[in-house]
């Protein structure tokens, strides 16, 4: 059966989450967690979307994957996991990103806080979908991107054409790491469908998240056929020194790191993110 795929973009952290089904198994990708930094309210209506689609198709959840421990956004996994069902996984080396920034916000996340860890190359099914977990470093070490059938769900190493690709200046990242995954999604067939995690477009087009290997490698601007290794990791590392820290990367990536949990109330009932001075 031909997977079904419904996207869903959230325009305040540009980012696309994705349902992917076979009629009636489903897996969640990169769910979205709404919260407002300025007042610290979580909500869930993005999640909620998302429930609402899974729940007028009729279609049994078996996986919540994350393509990496996202800076831009918070995870709604363990929202959807309850409401849902499900198994939230993720790369296993997302172990090494937990590591880099223990020390930051003195807070070890929970080992066992993802229900499944993907070996590079792992196989998975969604229902009849063969799906596999393909491991593109670079940005983050533990970044995955989902091959499922005829289609790529490449996280943060590839946008769209005229937006280049991901940046590798959070700790672990490597640009030249990060040309060697991106070449790797574009050796595979030219016709084969690539769905971005983000979108930030130019002024005057609308959002777009669906693209092939073969526009990518002719079209770009960052890594299109004919770039070089050197020349690549010249160009993003003087772009990544220009660049501003994502507005939710702290409170997002010590709640991914946890798989999507947030911290547990303190003796007063409240909840508490940590935001460390002076280190970043």
């Amino acid at each position: 059966m031909t997977a079904q795929i419904q996207a869903f973009f959230d325009p305040a952290t540009a980012t696309v989450s994705y349902i992917v089904h076979d009629g009636d198994s489903c897996a969640v990708i990169d769910p979205v967690l709404d919260f407002d930094h300025k007042s610290g309210r979580t909500g869930t209506a993005s999640a909620d979307k998302v429930i609402a689609y899974v729940q007028a198709q009729g279609l049994r959840t078996e996986w919540l994957l994350e393509t990496h421990a996202h800076a831009d956004h918070l995870s709604a996994a363990p929202y959807l996991r309850e409401r849902l069902g499900g198994r939230i996984g993720i790369g296993a080396q997302i172990h090494a990103v937990q590591k880099s920034f223990a020390h930051v916000f003195g807070r070890p996340p929970a080992q066992a806080a993802f229900d499944h860890l993907f070996a590079p190359d792992e196989t998975f099914a969604i229902g009849s979908l063969a799906a596999t977990a393909l491991h593109v470093p670079g940005h983050t070490p533990a970044d995955m991107a989902y091959r499922i059938e005829d289609m790529v769900f490449v996280g943060d190493t590839l946008f769209m054409p005229d937006v280049g690709t991901a940046r590798c200046d959070f700790p672990g990242g490597s640009a030249s790491t990060l040309y060697r995954s991106v070449r790797r999604l574009l050796d595979l067939p030219p016709e084969t469908r690539l769905f971005m995690c983000h979108d930030y477009p130019p002024a005057g087009r609308e959002p777009r998240w669906e693209t092939t290997v073969a526009e990518q490698r002719a079209h770009n601007i960052h890594v299109r056929d004919g770039v070089s290794e050197a020349a690549f990791v010249a160009m993003r590392t003087a772009r990544d020194a220009t660049l501003a820290m994502p507005v939710l990367i702290l409170p997002a990536i010590q709640v991914n790191l946890n798989a999507g949990e947030l911290p547990p109330p303190e003796a007063n009932g409240v909840r508490y993110l940590k935001i460390p001075i002076d280190k970043f």
